[in-house]
């Protein structure tokens, strides 16, 4: 199901809590909602829906991706950017890692860690401030 966007900054300030397997309706909303989007966005946390949850979902080479409970372990190479977000007006400076690796888990509760690089680093370290409360 498609949700409005959150714009409560004092929500969006707050700590998400873990996920768990109760959650991957939140999941298919975060989906249905970013693809609503998808022509002004390109990642988003499921607080951004309404839920404080630690899920993502984002597009990564041309795919549509999601994480359960992601933290990030490791960065390299920071750099100084702009970005927007569909919770807030404008864009903020902000300083982004080209380099990252994350350990998630998937919709099944398997854990992974993966690397990113370039844009879809961006996205991810976007999505996991939003977890964090931290807005840019």
């Amino acid at each position: 199901m498609v949700r409005s966007i959150q714009k409560d900054i004092f929500f969006l300030k707050k700590k998400s809590e873990p996920a768990a397997k109760k959650d991957i309706p939140i999941a298919d909303d975060l989906r249905d909602t970013l693809l609503a989007h998808a022509h002004e966005c390109v990642g988003m946390a499921a607080n951004m829906i309404g839920y404080s949850k630690r899920i993502i979902g984002f597009f990564h080479e041309g795919s549509y991706m999601e994480m359960f409970n992601p933290r990030l372990v490791a960065r390299a190479v920071p750099y100084e950017t702009e970005e927007g977000c569909l919770s807030l007006t404008g864009v903020r400076k902000t300083t982004r890692y080209r380099m990252i690796t994350v350990s998630y888990q998937t919709r099944n509760f398997e854990e992974k860690q993966q690397m990113f690089m370039g844009f879809s680093a961006q996205i991810i370290q976007h999505e996991l401030d939003h977890l964090s409360g931290i807005i840019i």
